[in-house]
């Protein structure tokens, strides 16, 4: 279900973010779960610059905060 919309913002953030896909039940995968309190899966993460956690949605993506968000990075980065 989420495959399609996770497609969809990989290639709309194509050159300015990386996206990431993490079997949640994998050894990286429970270490992160761990980390970041992972509840829910899908779960999605955006870090800044820094690798800090700067938005965290359980669920279906928001395509439209998620890209936003990271204009908005990507801009300060600059």
């Amino acid at each position: 279900m989420a495959k399609p919309v996770v497609d969809r913002l990989e290639r709309d953030l194509e050159g300015r973010a990386k996206v990431l896909r993490i079997d949640a039940f994998s050894q990286v995968g429970q270490t992160l779960v761990r980390q970041y309190g992972i509840r829910a899966v899908p779960t999605f993460l955006v870090f800044d610059g820094n690798g800090e956690a700067v938005y965290v949605q359980a669920g279906l993506p928001d395509r439209e905060a998620i890209a936003t968000l990271v204009a908005q990075l990507h801009s300060d980065a600059q």
